[in-house]
């Protein structure tokens, strides 16, 4: 790494070809230390030509250039965080990752360090953006480190796959993902372009960041489908009104797990956690699966948060057919040629009230549970496609059996959509961000 003064070290190596950057570098860096600071996230084993003409497109651009090199073949030097750095911080050496000769334990140990160098060299010197360039492994360990960076600060992998699969890259993360079109390999007339405007967009965003600014106004999370949106709604423009910046989460599947990455990340006033989708789909095979931890990370921080059974009346399946395969005997609605709502059960909602309340056996904050009567979403209404009154009323009383006894459940005499509900969720709501204040 270089010490603060901006000099490049990477000390003994067994395995490379040192380059010692031109120029009065003590004089370069004075000049730089007003810029914005961008992380370059390449190796240079493989991708030096790359790594070469992104670094000096993002200084013209007029930002500071930390390049983490993750490369395990060899280290090139120049870098301000070398591979040996990037080892170390994993706790290993350079010597040791290279003697391993299997690909994914190398990765495993770079990621683990890139992470924590990153975050090393942040703490010194505050980031305002990140550029990654590679392929799957390259894109892979930028990704990992993007994701334990801030909402809000700028982050760019340009990658050969940006035109497939991306979402492991992603995660929940506002990570953009640019198409490198080229295999990384050298430079050419497209290549050039490429990378050069993605250096241009990074740098701009960078010069943009406002790292400052904080939020003044209680921030408040909720989740919802389109079947519950008329209440959820009402309780946005209410809250709204009150003053709160309110977010609202899709629970299709990425929704959820964003809202509980931003439950973590950020100072959340509460949590209305109004749909259980992807809860209900983790617990049968349904197509919003968020897996195990979906709601969990605000109960355990602390956030005071409102859990409602909001389109618990159905689990997601795909195309007809393959619904009535995997759930036979159902009822069903097609939603779509995709999609097809699954009507649920007392028995699969006595199993998402078990869950639901090992979840809530977590929460280091206040937690409340309401429940409507007369239905849990659109469909199971009238006018849908999925009515069942003989569900909701059973679930109310196994809630309350199953719930902590600290944890108040209300049942409340009217439809998840009507006003009585949404009314009795956000005199809850404001209740609890007083008691917060």
């Amino acid at each position: 790494m270089t010490d603060q003064n901006g000099d490049r070290h990477n000390g003994a190596q067994a395995d490379s070809v040192q380059e010692e950057p031109s120029g009065d570098l003590a004089s370069a860096d004075l000049a730089c230390n007003d810029l914005a600071s961008v992380l370059l996230i390449i190796t240079q084993d493989t991708k030096l030509e790359e790594a070469r003409f992104v670094r000096a497109a993002l200084e013209g651009a007029g930002v500071r250039v930390v390049h983490l090199d993750p490369s395990v073949r060899r280290t090139i030097g120049g870098a301000e965080i070398a591979p040996e750095d990037v080892a170390l911080a994993a706790g290993t050496t350079i010597e040791h990752v290279r003697a391993l000769g299997h690909e994914g334990r190398c990765q495993d140990a770079m990621i683990r360090g890139a992470i924590v160098a990153a975050h090393a060299w942040h703490a010194q010197e505050p980031l305002s953006g990140i550029l990654a360039i590679g392929g799957s492994m390259g894109s892979a360990l930028a990704g990992a480190v993007m994701q334990t960076f801030p909402y809000g600060l700028p982050k760019l992998i340009v990658s050969t796959m940006a035109s497939g699969f991306t979402k492991p890259y992603m995660g929940v993360k506002d990570i953009a993902m640019m198409n490198a079109v080229t295999d990384i390999s050298g430079l050419n007339t497209i290549s050039r372009d490429v990378f050069r405007n993605a250096a241009h967009a990074v740098a701009g965003m960078a010069r943009g960041y406002d790292r400052s600014r904080a939020a003044d106004r209680p921030l408040v999370l909720i989740t919802t489908l389109g079947t519950t949106e008329m209440s959820v709604r009402r309780i946005r423009e209410a809250l709204e009104t009150d003053g709160c910046e309110v977010m609202v989460f899709h629970s299709s599947g990425a929704g959820g797990p964003t809202l509980d990455a931003l439950a973590l990340d950020k100072d959340v006033a509460l949590v209305l956690d109004l749909s259980q989708t992807e809860i209900l789909d983790h617990l049968f095979g349904g197509l919003a699966d968020s897996g195990p931890e979906r709601g969990r990370p605000a109960l355990r921080k602390g956030i005071p948060t409102i859990l409602a059974p909001g389109n618990s009346d159905f689990i997601i399946g795909g195309p007809i057919d393959a619904a009535r395969a995997q759930f036979p005997g159902r009822r069903y609605h097609e939603h779509n040629p995709q999609l097809t709502a699954v009507r649920t059960t007392n028995a699969d909602l006595e199993r998402l009230a078990d869950h639901l309340a090992a979840n809530v056996a977590l929460a280091q904050g206040p937690v409340q549970v309401f429940v409507p009567l007369h239905g849990l979403s659109s469909h199971d209404s009238p006018q849908g496609h999925l009515l069942d009154r003989s569900v909701p009323p059973p679930f109310a009383a196994y809630l309350r059996k199953v719930m902590p006894e600290h944890v108040p459940v209300t049942a409340i005499d009217a439809h998840f959509n009507d006003t009585a509900f949404s009314d009795a969720i956000i005199a809850a709501s404001r209740q609890l961000l007083a008691d917060r204040t």
